[in-house]
């Protein structure tokens, strides 16, 4: 068993014993435990840490989300194969997946993402509403497109009101940008940090964490929670990304490199885009309302009746990163 926490020597020589005596007496210690997540984004930087660093017993983080948490196929090329005891994932795709399976449990918000709109002045943008007529680049149906439909909204446009150009890879979405075959890009970090520099001075911004930001969760099982043993191995790991949170909040920097390892971006990269992100550490209090607000959009898409409020509601559960906080 890994030693994630610097103690000293003696402590260390103690704690090894103890571990090799425990694993003497239990079978083969404990399986690891499983997480699921999009590593090659920044916000599940908390889990990376709590995983190499908080967590104390074996854990594992893997490519890919929630369709590793229900038995669904993963997102091509997004995704590695295995069974997730929790998974990290967007409230959109929260939102997309608990339709097919109800018993989906949001429960813990592990970060917030602030996007952003990144056009061409040479395009003729220079407010949002210049946007109109304007070739986007983003992803449909994910939290970017949903961040767009807002930005548009807030100035009296919609998707039918501009041309949105689906763009794999993501690393793409830069080259189109300056080579002038989009006008303007909104992705999550840091490609679209990568989309800002490689226009430079032609670059306009429009920052809309005040008309909407990403809810980045981390999702489990009804029936997760309601196996005793799941549930107090998931409350272990709730309680050390909680506390991989602190940590980050401390020095942000103790996560880059994990970030670094996990994503392949750059050092310098990675602590341009960082301010772009917020870690919470815990359930934010309006999700609720950004899930019934942006029921309404992706239910207008998938041409189905849109869940209610009280429908919405069962998909949170604070039970368990009620105990952790109160615990602390």
């Amino acid at each position: 068993m890994r030693v994630k926490l610097k103690i000293g020597w003696r402590a260390f020589m103690a704690a090894l014993f103890l571990t090799l005596g425990a694993c003497a007496t239990s079978p083969a210690s404990e399986e690891p435990f499983r997480v699921h997540g999009n590593k090659v984004t920044f916000e599940i930087a908390p889990v990376l840490l709590a995983s190499d660093r908080v967590y104390p017993g074996p854990s594992t983080v893997k490519m890919g989300g929630i369709p590793n948490l229900v038995g669904e196929p993963g997102i091509p090329g997004y995704g590695e194969p295995g069974v997730a005891e929790v998974a990290t994932h967007a409230e959109t795709q929260g939102l997309r997946y608990s339709v097919r399976h109800p018993d989906l449990r949001i429960i813990m918000t592990v970060a917030e993402g602030y996007y952003r709109i990144v056009g061409r002045k040479s395009a003729g943008i220079e407010k949002l509403e210049d946007l109109k007529g304007k070739r986007i680049a983003t992803i449909p149906n994910t939290s970017s497109a949903y961040f767009l439909h807002n930005m548009l909204k807030s100035v009296g446009l919609n998707e039918a009101d501009v041309e949105i150009v689906r763009v794999i890879p993501l690393s793409d979405m830069p080259k189109l940008l300056a080579n002038g075959e989009v006008d303007a890009v909104t992705i999550w970090e840091p490609e679209i940090e990568n989309a800002a520099h490689a226009i430079g001075d032609d670059a306009v911004e429009f920052d809309g964490r005040h008309i909407y930001r990403e809810v980045f969760n981390l999702n489990t099982t009804a029936a997760n929670l309601q196996d005793p043993e799941k549930r107090a191995r998931i409350k272990e790991f709730v309680k050390a990304v909680v506390e991989a949170t602190d940590m980050i909040h401390e020095d942000p920097s103790i996560a880059w490199p994990l970030v670094h390892e996990a994503t392949g971006f750059d050092m310098d990269l990675i602590k341009r885009s960082w301010k772009h992100h917020g870690y919470p550490g815990k359930l934010v209090p309006d999700l609720l309302d950004v899930l019934e607000a942006e029921e309404q959009w992706l239910a207008a898409i998938d041409e189905r009746p849109a869940r209610s409020r009280e429908e919405l509601a069962t998909l949170i559960d604070d039970s368990i990163i009620r105990e952790v906080l109160e615990e602390r």
